[in-house]
């Protein structure tokens, strides 16, 4: 498989499968895929993919300007709405315990391409799998060429660091609720 930061732990399947944010896309665009499993069930997932409207989850020293992404959930969650940010991107759509799909704004689209994102919960066993599609809009030349490759190798250290963390939080949740702290696959 070629090095170009298009894929992390996804599965063939989930890297062809399409996304809620392929609707999103009018013209020619590539796909990034990540994927983790998560130990945990895709409702308390889902509510740790929600806390991305708050915080990056990955590398907070860079993503958050040196705060902490919050360890623990909020007893309280606002609703997703349309329209919320989203990291860099506002909620286009959503499915209450399945998945979010952002789009970029119109600013960074110019300067960047078009973009839109799918976090979304797929049942497996013994939890769930985390996938998430970017697709990026294909514009012509050399120097977007190379701006993509560079996105995409920037994107895939950090969202693998976020990943990571989203299902570090959810396993120990769901070990404590289970009875088992500190039980951490």
């Amino acid at each position: 498989m070629e090095l170009t930061g298009m894929v992390w732990g996804a599965s063939p399947e989930e890297r062809h499968a399409r996304y809620p944010c392929d609707e999103f896309m009018d013209g020619p665009h590539e796909r990034w895929t990540r994927a983790v499993h998560v130990a945990a069930s895709p409702e308390l997932v889902f509510r740790w993919v929600e806390q991305l409207r708050q915080a990056p989850y990955s590398y907070d020293w860079i993503d958050f300007r040196g705060n902490r992404s919050p360890d623990r959930l909020p007893d309280h969650v606002v609703p997703l709405e349309a329209g919320q940010p989203f990291m860099p991107f506002r909620i286009a759509r959503f499915e209450a315990g399945r998945h979010i799909t952002g789009v970029l704004p119109e600013e960074p689209a110019r300067r960047y391409g078009q973009m839109a994102v799918t976090y979304l919960l797929e049942a497996a066993p013994r939890g769930c799998r985390l996938v998430v599609a970017v697709d990026v809009e294909k514009r012509p030349g050399p120097v977007h060429r190379m701006q993509r490759r560079l996105l995409a190798w920037g994107d895939v250290v950090m969202m693998r660091k976020q990943l990571l963390t989203l299902k570090r939080l959810a396993e120990r949740d769901a070990a404590e609720m289970s009875g088992h702290p500190g039980q951490n696959r």
